[in-house]
């Protein structure tokens, strides 16, 4: 985002980084961790626990990321003395929670039921079930 605005990486934009690393990380985890609850309660397939959470953890984080962009705009936007060295800070932060807001609601799911297939196919009782053959 930083290179479509034309801005350069600096030390405030790196702080924006830092800031967004810690908001997506949060999401992520929280997100993984709350499917395997759902998962483990229910007694539901990886593919339906991710749906199920999802559907439940939608709004957290939308409201979460929301409050971030609207918190980060008006650096991102911001005119007057010394705007020029915040906006790389709110650019960096508000592309970036953009840009991880649609990772977080299609990638994540569809990597968390693609490594449940891979656990599935890599699991000893598959094996030796091929080895009896």
């Amino acid at each position: 985002m930083l290179l479509i605005a034309g801005q350069e990486l600096n030390v405030f934009s790196f702080v924006g980084i830092i800031l967004l690393v810690g908001l997506v990380k949060k999401n992520r985890h929280h997100d993984g961790r709350f499917c395997d609850s759902v998962a483990e309660g229910t007694g539901l397939s990886a593919a339906d626990a991710i749906v199920e959470a999802s559907i439940i953890r939608f709004r957290p984080i939308m409201m979460t990321t929301g409050a971030a962009i609207c918190a980060t705009l008006p650096l991102a936007l911001g005119t007057g003395t010394g705007s020029e060295m915040r906006q790389p800070l709110g650019i960096a932060v508000v592309g970036g929670l953009v840009f991880s807001q649609m990772l977080t609601l299609y990638v994540t799911p569809t990597f968390y039921v693609s490594m449940d297939h891979a656990a599935e196919f890599f699991r000893p009782e598959r094996g030796a079930a091929r080895a009896g053959r």
